[in-house]
């Protein structure tokens, strides 16, 4: 079973270039997208007929959201995660399936003059909380932008981005917290080197010169590593200032 995500800045955007044919391509058995930016009203549902469609629209026109397409119906989906101050802006969708829940997620963003800093704290220990209540239930498996680099080895410059966004000391303290709770990064799984982005800033070639951040994962409850076989990143996949990640699961 394939699972991708996928930050596609832009749904209607990424339509207009290569969402379909990188669609058809992966065959994945569950989608997760980020940003989708857009309700399903405002889309063409041009998807192939095997993909059912769920969507966490954010209540400001053209902002956040989430979507999830599926080949397996599931059980239940759920938008947000039960708290107010967090779930207008479309950023958690939570699909229920026999065996595990699937959460996708978009974390919301500290801001370059750190002004959302401490809200991104609060939302990182509610989440989490979120998280762990669904695991006493069945394991879980997340995705999406989360809006962090782990360690120095997930970014091309660590030194100079030390105190910005999407680096301070707090966010990736944030990203701990997950794996201390009990959760894989899955990446890690197979691979200990660097050079594995997947995003890049749109100027000064930083994509051609993989001048990048990995900041879009999938993490796992323990009890799903022997199902794991395979985690990946699609850096070769355009469209979106992100590529898409991935896994495979048993």
């Amino acid at each position: 079973m394939k699972l991708v995500s996928w930050n596609v800045n832009g749904l209607r955007a990424v339509l207009r270039k290569n969402f379909l044919d990188y669609l058809e391509a992966e065959k994945p058995d569950m989608l997760c997208l980020q940003e989708t930016k857009c309700s399903p009203d405002d889309v063409e549902q041009l998807w192939p007929a095997a993909y059912t469609t769920y969507w966490n629209t954010a209540q400001k026109k053209g902002y956040a959201g989430t979507a999830i397409f599926t080949r397996t119906r599931p059980v239940h989906v759920t938008q947000g995660i039960g708290r107010a101050p967090h779930d207008h802006e479309g950023r958690v969708l939570s699909a229920e399936f026999t065996d595990f829940f699937l959460v996708n997620v978009y974390v919301p963003n500290s801001k370059r003059e750190l002004t959302r800093l401490a809200y991104r704290r609060q939302w990182d220990r509610d989440f989490l909380r979120y998280l762990k209540q669904l695991e006493r239930r069945k394991p879980v498996i997340f995705c999406g932008d989360l809006n962090v680099a782990h360690a120095e080895i997930d970014l091309a410059n660590p030194k100079t981005n030390l105190k910005n966004h999407g680096f301070t000391p707090e966010e990736r303290a944030g990203f701990s917290a997950f794996l201390k709770a009990g959760f894989l990064d899955t990446l890690r799984e197979f691979e200990r080197g660097g050079g594995h982005y997947t995003w890049w800033a749109p100027f000064a070639n930083a994509r051609a010169r993989n001048i990048g951040w990995r900041i879009d994962y999938f993490l796992i409850s323990k009890s799903l590593r022997p199902r794991l076989k395979r985690a990946f990143i699609r850096a070769d996949v355009e469209g979106s200032d992100h590529c898409p990640v991935g896994i495979e699961i048993a």
